[in-house]
C-alpha cells in the first residue's frame, strides 16, 4: 500500500516563468510537477482507460526465456554449459506494449507483420489471449518473413547469452498498402495511435509518414517510440518517448545529464524534426516534459521526479510508458498528466524483474491516498517519495502469484513466512532478517483481524490489519505482504491455502517445531518447495509487552 499527501494549492498554483534565451542556450525555469491535489483526477483517468481504444503499429516478436543451472565448462569449447529446466515465453516489441495497454483495460487493435510459421503461430495464440485486444489482422501473416525471436539463456538470474532470429529488410509494396488500408479503417475510432518502432522493417518511412498524416486528418494523437538518429521520419506525430541517451544522438551528440540541457536538446528536435512534443525519459532522473508553443499556450518544461522505490530490470521500460501515456491522453488527460500517470507505470515496472506489464490496479494503488499518514503531514510538503520507499505493497493473492512467478523465472529464489505481528518488537526484527537471507525475495503472509481474533481472542489484535502491513512492510526484509486467514471458527486458520496458491521456493516457520509437524511444510514440499524452521529471539512476546501495558 502507498501513502499520499496533498500539496496546497498556493504551491499547485504557484507561477514559473518561462526561462530565458541567452545565446545558444536555453536557461529554462523549470516547473517541478508535485501537483499531488490531482491524485484524484488522475485515479478517474485510469478508470476511464477500459472506455478507451488505441491502435497500435510496430514490430512484434516472441521473446523466449530458457532458465537453468550452470554447473560445469563445455569439454568442447570454454563455454558454460546450461541445464535448462525451465522455458518461459512472452510478447516483446510492440506486443509489451500491448500487454500494458491490456493490463490497463484499454481496449486495442494491432497492426503488425507475423512470420507464417510455428512461431508465428504462438505469437498469434499468445495475442488473441489478451483480454481486450479486439483485433490481431490475419492478413498480415506472411511467408516472406520469418517472426522475429528473441531467445534468452538465463541462469541464477543471470543472461548468459541472447540469441536473435530476424529479418530486417523493408516490407514488400504491397505489404505496405495493406498496412496503410488498415489504418485508413481502425484509427478513425480511436482516440490515440502508438507506432512501436524495434527497426524491424514494418516501420517503413512511407508507413510512419502515412500513418501520422491520416491519424492528423482525423484529429488522433500519434505517439512514437522512436529508432535511430533521423526523426524527421516522424513529422507531424503528437509525441515522441526518447530515454536520454536516444534524445542526444537524435540531436548530434548534444549533452542531455543536466535538466537544461534536455531541455535546449528536446527544443532543438522539436524545431528540427516536426515533431509537436518530447517526453524524454531520464532513469533516475525522472522525465521531462517539453511542448511546442503550438500545442499549449505559453507552454513550459515540466520536469518530473522518478516515482522508482527500487531499480531492478529496466526491460521494457519503455513500452510501459508510451502505452500509460497514450492510455492517459485516449481517456481525456492532458500530455503533463498522461505523463505522470507514465512516470508512476514505469517506476512500478523497474521494481519487478523481466519484461514485465503494468496493471490498472497497481497504478491505483500507488494512487490511494493513505488517510491516517496523510492527515498528520505537513501538507506544503511533499511525502510521497519518502512514504512510497518505506512501506512494501499489499498484493491480492492472484497479484502475488504473478510477481512471485516473474521473480522465479529470473532464477531469485523466493520464500514465504506469516504470523499476526500485532506489535513489531526485536524478535520479530530479528527473525524477519534471518528469513530474509534464506531467499531473494520474502513475501509475509499476515493474518486478517478476523483471523487474529480467532487466535488470540476478542481484545486482538490491538492495530487493524492495514496498520500492521504497513509498519511490518517498512521494514527492509520484507519484499511483499498478503493476507490470509479463516473468517469463522471451525476454518483452517493455518497459511496452507495461500502457500498452495503462491508456492514460492521455500517456507520459513519460527518457534520450537519439527518439520513433519508443521502443515505448511507439507503443502510446499507437496509442490516441490522447501521448509525450515528458525528459532525465535528469547525474551521478546506480543503478549508480555501487552501485559506490561496494562500494569502501568
Amino acid at each position: 500500500m502507498r501513502a499520499t499527501a496533498t500539496l496546497s494549492e498556493e504551491r499547485l498554483t504557484k507561477g514559473y516563468d518561462h526561462g530565458k534565451n541567452d545565446g545558444n542556450f536555453y536557461k529554462p525555469a523549470f516547473h517541478t510537477d508535485r501537483r499531488m491535489t490531482k491524485t484524484d483526477d488522475l485515479r478517474d483517468y485510469i478508470e476511464k482507460m477500459n472506455n478507451a481504444s488505441i491502435l497500435v503499429i510496430g514490430d512484434i516478436m516472441l521473446d523466449r526465456y530458457f532458465y537453468g543451472n550452470v554447473s560445469r565448462i563445455s569439454p568442447e569449447a570454454p563455454v558454460p554449459v546450461l541445464h535448462v529446466n525451465k522455458e518461459g515465453r512472452m510478447l516483446g516489441g510492440a506486443g509489451n506494449v500491448l500487454r500494458n495497454l491490456d493490463g490497463l483495460n484499454v481496449k486495442t487493435k494491432l497492426i503488425a507483420v507475423i512470420g507464417d510459421d510455428r512461431d508465428g503461430e504462438i505469437v498469434t495464440n499468445m495475442i488473441t489471449a489478451l483480454s481486450h485486444v479486439t483485433q490481431a489482422e490475419n492478413s498480415l501473416i506472411t511467408s516472406e518473413r520469418s517472426t522475429t525471436v528473441k531467445s534468452r539463456y538465463v541462469a541464477h538470474g543471470q543472461q548468459l547469452l541472447r540469441a536473435d532470429e530476424e529479418d530486417k529488410s523493408a516490407i514488400s509494396k504491397e505489404i505496405e498498402d495493406k498496412i496503410i488500408a488498415l489504418v485508413k479503417d481502425y484509427a478513425k475510432d480511436c482516440q490515440a495511435v502508438i507506432l512501436s518502432d524495434y527497426d524491424k522493417g514494418v516501420l517503413t518511412p512511407r508507413v510512419i509518414s502515412e500513418s501520422i498524416r491520416i491519424c492528423n486528418d482525423y484529429g488522433v494523437k500519434t505517439l512514437i517510440d522512436p529508432k535511430g538518429n533521423d526523426y524527421s521520419i516522424y513529422k507531424g506525430s503528437y509525441v515522441v518517448t526518447p530515454n536520454r541517451d536516444e534524445l542526444s544522438k537524435a540531436t548530434y551528440n548534444a549533452p542531455t545529464r543536466e535538466d537544461g540541457d534536455v531541455v535546449n536538446a528536446a527544443l532543438s528536435l522539436i524545431k528540427n524534426s516536426g515533431i509537436q512534443n518530447v517526453v524524454a525519459t531520464r532513469s533516475e532522473d525522472g522525465m521531462t516534459i517539453v511542448q511546442s508553443s503550438a500545442d499549449a499556450a505559453n507552454a513550459r518544461p515540466v520536469h518530473i521526479p522518478t516515482e522508482a522505490l527500487e531499480v531492478f530490470d529496466v526491460s521494457g521500460a519503455g513500452d510501459t510508458v508510451i502505452a500509460t501515456i497514450a492510455a492517459g491522453l485516449a481517456a481525456g488527460a492532458d500530455l503533463i498528466d498522461a505523463a505522470r500517470l507514465a512516470n508512476i507505470a514505469g517506476g512500478i515496472v523497474v521494481a519487478k524483474t523481466g519484461t514485465a506489464p503494468v496493471s490498472a490496479e497497481e497504478i491505483l494503488e500507488r494512487l490511494a491516498p493513505h488517510k491516517e499518514q496523510s492527515e498528520s503531514l505537513n501538507t506544503a510538503i511533499d511525502h510521497l517519495p519518502t512514504l512510497e520507499a518505506s512501506i512494501a505493497q499489499i498484493y491480492d493473492w492472484d497479484g502475488a502469484r504473478q510477481q512471485i512467478e516473474e521473480w522465479q523465472r529470473n532464477g531469485m529464489k523466493v520464500g514465504l513466512t506469516n504470523g499476526c505481528f500485532d506489535l513489531l518488537h526485536p524478535g520479530h526484527v530479528q527473525y524477519l532478517h534471518e528469513a530474509r537471507c534464506l531467499c531473494d525475495r520474502l513475501i509475509l503472509a499476515l493474518n486478517t483481524d478476523v483471523s487474529v481474533k480467532l487466535l488470540k481472542g476478542p481484545t486482538r489484535p490491538i492495530q487493524d490489519e492495514m496498520a500492521r502491513a504497513n509498519v511490518i512492510g517498512a521494514l527492509a526484509a520484507v519484499d511483499m505482504v498478503v493476507f490470509f486467514g479463516a473468517e469463522k471458527e471451525g476454518e483452517d486458520n493455518t497459511a496452507s491455502a495461500v502457500l498452495a496458491h503462491l508456492q514460492p521456493d521455500l517456507y520459513v516457520k519460527g518457534g520450537d517445531y519439527k518439520i513433519e509437524d508443521i502443515p505448511e511444510a507439507k503443502v510446499a514440499r507437496s509442490y516441490g518447495g522447501d521448509a525450515k524452521v528458525l528459532c525465535l529471539v528469547d525474551g521478546h512476546s506480543t503478549t508480555n509487552n501487552i501485559n506490561k501495558i496494562k500494569s502501568f
